[in-house]
């Protein structure tokens, strides 16, 4: 399942938040570029403010890709490449976010200055303390129910505290013994959700198949493990971290099961659509913003797999029981099957894809 992470707080206001220390004079912009913004996002206050040479890093895909049809440039960044100004908006999850505070300091090492923003109701504070026991001592202001602060990266930033920062964003293995990192969606267990589809997968389910919003993989390497008809994964997900740990759990599972299929990752954002047609699609789609329901991302989901298939191709998906997906599923499809309802969960089949 994709992680769907997004602010609390509407994008425009922390944006507007974050350059507060530029715009209340507390610190000046760099003249020509040297400008790092991680976990970027695209709105007015960034186009008003943002110059030629800012360098955006965003791992989530759809928000990539809104970087760069207004045109900045968005891409990942040498590890030994310093900018005068690193800006930050951190996820909400701790160890993911420490790393980033971590990621920012090392690129503004030298005396660059890093400048954080992030909603209250997102542990601001905490994230206030973290930042300031990483580079001895910060600045803050508040706007919009948000808090930005910053320090500066030099000789008092704690390095051995960077180090192990750094380190969480690793993939690493999680307590059900799957290659992970922290800010995934289930990163430290196996979500109930994908444990009851993978239990009722069939075993004849084969062929090429595509995993929709693949998370860190672990349907697929559930279908690696029962369904001895697979001969090709295709895995796509739009959080870019989630990659790596997806491709090791894909090989130790074809390693531990004694195969060798042909599979693929794509960075991809599944609502826009996809090239290529399987004989079958899993998914567990995501179906929230933040703690808001927003079952149009389960339906685009459905809508895309059902293009993605072949004639006599299948569709296996779960979701909470209370998720209105049976028109959509209906609209598309000759058969639509429930399988189980169980634990708040339902799992359903759909077969013919129409039209």
């Amino acid at each position: 399942m994709t992680t769907v992470g997004f602010h609390a707080a509407a994008p425009e206001a922390v944006l507007d938040a974050l350059f507060l220390p530029f715009s209340d004079g507390y610190l000046p912009l760099p003249d020509h570029g040297s400008v790092l913004f991680l976990r970027a996002r695209d709105g007015y206050r960034l186009r008003e403010v943002a110059q030629r040479g800012w360098l955006c890093e965003q791992s989530f895909k759809p928000f990539a890709n809104a970087l760069a049809r207004s045109g900045y440039q968005v891409g990942d960044v040498d590890a030994e490449v310093r900018f005068k100004l690193v800006l930050l908006l951190p996820p909400r999850q701790r160890d993911e976010a420490r790393a980033w505070f971590a990621k920012a300091a090392r690129h503004a090492e030298g005396g660059g200055v890093v400048v954080v923003c992030a909603p209250n109701a997102e542990g601001a504070k905490s994230a206030q303390a973290d930042l300031a026991a990483l580079l001895g001592s910060v600045n803050h202001l508040s706007k919009h129910k948000c808090r930005v602060f910053w320090g500066v990266s030099d000789a008092s930033c704690d390095q051995a505290l960077l180090d192990a920062w750094l380190a969480l964003d690793r993939p690493q293995l999680n307590a059900a013994g799957y290659i992970s990192r922290p800010g995934l969606f289930a990163w430290d267990r196996v979500d109930a959700a994908s444990a009851l589809l993978a239990a009722h997968l069939p075993g004849d389910l084969g062929g090429r198949v595509a995993d929709f919003g693949a998370g860190y993989g672990y349907l697929s390497t559930q279908m690696i493990a029962h369904c001895p008809g697979l001969t090709a994964l295709e895995l796509y997900e739009a959080e870019a971290r989630a990659l790596e740990p997806a491709r090791l759990n894909i090989e130790r599972a074809m390693h531990e099961h004694a195969r060798r299929l042909a599979f693929e990752l794509h960075w991809h954002d599944v609502t826009q659509g996809v090239e290529r047609r399987y004989d079958a699609v899993v998914c567990n789609p995501p179906f929230h913003q933040g703690r808001a329901d927003l079952p149009d991302l389960g339906r685009a989901f459905i809508v895309q797999a059902a293009h993605a298939l072949l004639p006599h191709g299948c569709l296996w998906l779960v979701a909470n029981r209370h998720l209105p997906y049976e028109a959509t599923l209906a609209a598309h499809f000759e058969q639509v099957r429930n399988v189980t309802m169980r634990d708040g969960f339902k799992v359903i089949e759909a077969r013919g894809v129409r039209g």
